[in-house]
C-alpha cells in the first residue's frame, strides 16, 4: 500500500509529453541493449516522493515475467527497468506503473528542466488555507461566546463563503491524490484526510441550512492548513536534494573542435563525436570525451578524476578523461570513447545507481504511515456502523465518524519529522551546517564510521609555500620573479609568500607540462619540475619546485595542503565517541600517509579514482555499516551519492555541494561532530513526536467513537497535538551540541604525539 500522495508532487513540466502506454514501438525505440539479451528503459514517474513509493512501483514492476529487475530513483524521479523483450509487450511496463496510481512518460529532457510547478501549487494553497483558516476563527470565536441564533447564522453562512472555495483550491493536492488512488483501487494517507475534509465540510454545510448549532468549517480549513504546512517542509527538503547530477551533466561542453581530414575544423556537438575523431582542445577548455593526446604539451586539471589541485603534465600518448580541464597548451586528440560511454557519462550513472540505493533508506514517518490509512478507514467505518446500528439514525453516525476521521488525522504525523528537521536545520544554520535533505538528519543519527577525503576536506585545499629546501635564501626573490609570470597554484603560493615582486626585463616563456623560463641579464633561469631544472628529486615529491641557472640547480622550494584547523581535534572527538574513521584519497600515497599520521588516522588508502571509493563505501554498507562520507571534489560525488549521508565543504565544488546532504561553512571539522550530536537528538525528538502522537489519539479516539467529542472538539484536538509536536521539536534550540574544549584538547594531544614521532 502507498503512503504518499502522488498528485501533491505533481510534475506539470512533463504533461505536454504524451504518454507512452499503448505506443510499443515508440517504448522500444527508447529502450537501449544490455547484455544477455536485456532490454533497459528509463521512464519518469513525476509523482514518487518517498521510500513507500519506490516500494509500490518496483513490486508491480517485479511482478511482471517480463521484468529482470526494476529500480526508481528518488532524486531523478525516473525508473530504471531492464526487461525481456520477448516475454511481453513494452506497453505492459507503464500499465503496471499507470495502474498503482502514478503517472509515467518518456524522458523528455527540455520537460525536465522545466521549474517544478508543484511546490509553487503547495505555496499557493498553503497561503489560501491559512487565511481561510484565520478569518474563520474569528468568526467562530463569537459563535462560542454565545451568539444569537441569527448572528449564528449569519457568521456560518460567511464560513461557508470563505472555507468552500478555499476547500475546494487548497485541498486539491490531497483531492487529486485520493482520486487516483481509489480510481486504481488502492488507498493512500490522502483518502481519509480527503474524506474528513469533505464530511466536515458537507456535515457544516447541511447544519448550517437547517439552522444546526454547530458547524464545522473551521475544522475543515485548519486541517488543511496543518497538513500543507507538513508537505510543503517535505517537498523543500527533498527538492534541494536533486540537482548533483543535473549539475554534473552540465560539466560537459556541448561541442569540440573536430579536425578533418583536409585540416578544416568543425564545431561538433559531442553526442556525434566517435572514436577515432581527432579533436582539437584550446587552453582553458575541458577535454569533451575520453581520448589520447597525440600532439602538443599541457598541463591539466584533473581535480574532477583524483580530487588533487595540482596539475599534471600531459605529452602525446597521455589518456585523458572527459571532464579534465586543459590549463596552458594547444592539444590534439583522439576521441577513445563516445560521449555516452566516458568518464563523465560514467559518473553520472554512478551517482544515480548510488542515489537508488540509499533511497531505499525508509524513513521514520513513512513506516509509522504505511498502517495508518488502513486503520483510520476500519475505524470511522466501524464507528459508522456501530451507531446507525444502535441509534438508528444516520446523523449521529455521521457526525461521529467525521469527529473519528478528524482527530485521527496525520496533523501531528505530518508534522512531527518536518518541523523537527526545519527546527534542526535552523540549529545547523547557526553552527554553520546547511542541510539539504531532512532524511539525511535520521541517517546521520544512525552513522557507524566516517570516511574522509583528503584535498579540500581534512586539508585546505591549496597550496602553501612551506619554506625553501636548499640554496641562498637570496634566490627566494628570483623565484617569484619568474613565479609572477605563471598562473600555477605552485607559482601563486610562492609570489604570495613573497611579497612585493620586482620587474625585471627579460624574455619569459612558459613550457606547458614543465614550467616557466626566463632569459635575463645573467643567464638563462628555470622554475618547475626537477628534471627540467636538472635535478635529480631522490624523494619523488611532486610538492617542490626547483629553480636552475644555466641548467645547474640553485635552489629548491617546498608547498604543503595544510589540514583544516582542529581536523585533529575532530578526528579525537569521533574516536571518542566510538565512530571509526577512514581517509580515502586520489593523492599518491606519501602525502596521504604523512597526513594519516599527522591526524591520528590508522585506516587510509591513497591513489583511488572515483569508481575506487565508491567500491570502497560498498564493501563497507556490505558489512552493514552505515557510513558518513565527508568530500568536496566532483570526483567524490559518487561516493558522496552512495553513503549512507555525505557532507562537503562549502568550498567544494557545484557537483559536490549539490551531492552531499549537509554543507558546512566553517573551516572547523569539528562541524562535522557537533551535526552528528544534533542528529541524534533530532532522532530522538522524532520518537518523541511520534509517541505523542500516539499517546494523543489513545486519549482522544475512545472519546470520539464514543460520541464524546464533536467534530469541532476533534478539530481542536487536532491543532492541540499539532502545537504540542511542535513544542517538542523546539527543544532542539535549547543547549550546546559539542563542548568545543574536550574536542580541542583531545586534538591538541594528537598534533603533540604526530610532533613527537
Amino acid at each position: 500500500m502507498s503512503c504518499c500522495a502522488p498528485g501533491a508532487e505533481a510534475a506539470a513540466e512533463l504533461a505536454a509529453t504524451p504518454s507512452p502506454e499503448t505506443d510499443d514501438e515508440t517504448l522500444l525505440a527508447s529502450s537501449r541493449a544490455l547484455e544477455d539479451g536485456l532490454l533497459q528503459l528509463e521512464l519518469a514517474v513525476p509523482d514518487v516522493h518517498c521510500a513507500a513509493c519506490m516500494s509500490t512501483l518496483e513490486s508491480a514492476l517485479g511482478r511482471l515475467d517480463m521484468v529482470d529487475t526494476a529500480r526508481v530513483n528518488l532524486s531523478t524521479k525516473r525508473v530504471r527497468i531492464a526487461y525481456r523483450p520477448g516475454s511481453g509487450r513494452p506497453s505492459d511496463l507503464t500499465r503496471a506503473i499507470t495502474g498503482t496510481g502514478y503517472r509515467t512518460f518518456l524522458l523528455d529532457p527540455e520537460a525536465e528542466a522545466a521549474t517544478d510547478r508543484s511546490f509553487s501549487e503547495l505555496l499557493r494553497a498553503l497561503a489560501v488555507s491559512g487565511f481561510a483558516a484565520a478569518n474563520i476563527m474569528l468568526f467562530s470565536v463569537s459563535i462560542w461566546s454565545g451568539a444569537d441564533p441569527v448572528t449564528r447564522d449569519l457568521f456560518h453562512w460567511i464560513s461557508a463563503l470563505i472555507a468552500l472555495p478555499a476547500i475546494g483550491y487548497a485541498g486539491r493536492p490531497f483531492f487529486r491524490s485520493a482520486f487516483r488512488a481509489l480510481r486504481h483501487g488502492v488507498l493512500n494517507m490522502d483518502v481519509p484526510i480527503s474524506l474528513g475534509v469533505l464530511l466536515a465540510a458537507g456535515l457544516s454545510l447541511y447544519e448550517t441550512l437547517v439552522h444546526g448549532e454547530n458547524a464545522y468549517f473551521d475544522a475543515s480549513v485548519s486541517l488543511l492548513f496543518f497538513l500543507l504546512i507538513g508537505r510543503t517542509l517535505d517537498h523543500m527538503m527533498r527538492e534541494k536534494a536533486r540537482s548533483a547530477v543535473r549539475n554534473l551533466a552540465r560539466l560537459a561542453p556541448g561541442s569540440a573542435i573536430v579536425v578533418h581530414e583536409d585540416g578544416h575544423r568543425e564545431h561538433v556537438p559531442i553526442r556525434e563525436i566517435a572514436p577515432g575523431m581527432i579533436i582539437e582542445l584550446p587552453a582553458g577548455e575541458r577535454v569533451p570525451v575520453d581520448a589520447t593526446v597525440i600532439g602538443g604539451q599541457s598541463e591539466v586539471d584533473l581535480s574532477l578524476v583524483t580530487g588533487e589541485s595540482v596539475p599534471e603534465p600531459v605529452a602525446p600518448g597521455s589518456a585523458l578523461l572527459s571532464g579534465a580541464i586543459n590549463i596552458s597548451g594547444v592539444l590534439t586528440l583522439r576521441a577513445t570513447r563516445p560521449a555516452a560511454d566516458s568518464f563523465l557519462a560514467r559518473m553520472i550513472s554512478l551517482m544515480e545507481a548510488a542515489e537508488g540505493s540509499r533511497a531505499g533508506y525508509k524513513r521514520l514517518a513513512d513506516r509509522a504511515a504505511a498502517i495508518y490509512a488502513p486503520a483510520v478507514h476500519i475505524l470511522a467505518l466501524a464507528t459508522f456502523a456501530g451507531w446507525l446500528i444502535v441509534t438508528g439514525g444516520w446523523h449521529d453516525a455521521i457526525v461521529n465518524a467525521v469527529a473519528v476521521l478528524i482527530i485521527t488525522c496525520p496533523c501531528a504525523l505530518a508534522l512531527a519529522v518536518p518541523i523537527v528537521h526545519v527546527v534542526a536545520a535552523g540549529r545547523l544554520f547557526e553552527r554553520g551546517v546547511m542541510m539539504r535533505d531532512g532524511a539525511a538528519l535520521e541517517r546521520l543519527a544512525d552513522v557507524d564510521r566516517v570516511v574522509f577525503d583528503k584535498t579540500g576536506t581534512l586539508t585546505e585545499g591549496r597550496p602553501v609555500f612551506s619554506g625553501q629546501m636548499f640554496g641562498d635564501p637570496a634566490m627566494r626573490e628570483r623565484a617569484a620573479i619568474l613565479a609572477a609570470v605563471s598562473r600555477h597554484p605552485f607559482s601563486r603560493a610562492l609570489v604570495a609568500a613573497s611579497g612585493p615582486v620586482p620587474q625585471v626585463p627579460g624574455e619569459f616563456r612558459e613550457e606547458p607540462g614543465h614550467g616557466i623560463e626566463a632569459r635575463l641579464g645573467d643567464g638563462v633561469w628555470r622554475l618547475g619540475r626537477a628534471e627540467w631544472c636538472g635535478a635529480v628529486d631522490t624523494q619523488g615529491s611532486a610538492s617542490a619546485v626547483w629553480l636552475s641557472r644555466d641548467g645547474v640547480p640553485v635552489a629548491a622550494f617546498g608547498f604543503d595542503d595544510a589540514p583544516r584547523p582542529d581536523a585533529a581535534a575532530a578526528i579525537a572527538e569521533l574516536a571518542r565517541m566510538g565512530k571509526p574513521v577512514t581517509l580515502l584519497s586520489g593523492d599518491r600515497p606519501a602525502p596521504v600517509a604523512d597526513l594519516a599520521r599527522r591526524l591520528g588516522i590508522a585506516d587510509f588508502a591513497a591513489g583511488l579514482t572515483p569508481a575506487g571509493k565508491l567500491e570502497r563505501l560498498q564493501d563497507y554498507a556490505a558489512r552493514g555499516e552505515r557510513v558518513l562520507m565527508v568530500g568536496d571534489g566532483i570526483n567524490d560525488a559518487p561516493a558522496l551519492r552512495a553513503a549512507h549521508v555525505s557532507m562537503a565543504p562549502s568550498t567544494a565544488a557545484d557537483v559536490g555541494r549539490n551531492a552531499a546532504d549537509f554543507i558546512f561553512t566553517r573551516d572547523s571539522l569539528l562541524t562535522v561532530v557537533e551535526a552528528m550530536r544534533l542528529a541524534r537528538r533530532a532522532a530522538s525528538a522524532v520518537r518523541e513526536n511520534f509517541a505523542l502522537a500516539l499517546i494523543y489519539n489513545v486519549i482522544a479516539v475512545p472519546l470520539a467513537v464514543t460520541g464524546h467529542v464533536t467534530p469541532l472538539i476533534a478539530a481542536l484536538a487536532m491543532s492541540s497535538s499539532s502545537i504540542l509536536v511542535t513544542l517538542n521539536a523546539l527543544k532542539l534550540r535549547l543547549g550546546d551540541t559539542l563542548p568545543a574544549s574536550a574536542g580541542q584538547k583531545a586534538g591538541r594531544a594528537v598534533q603533540t604525539m604526530a610532533a613527537a614521532e
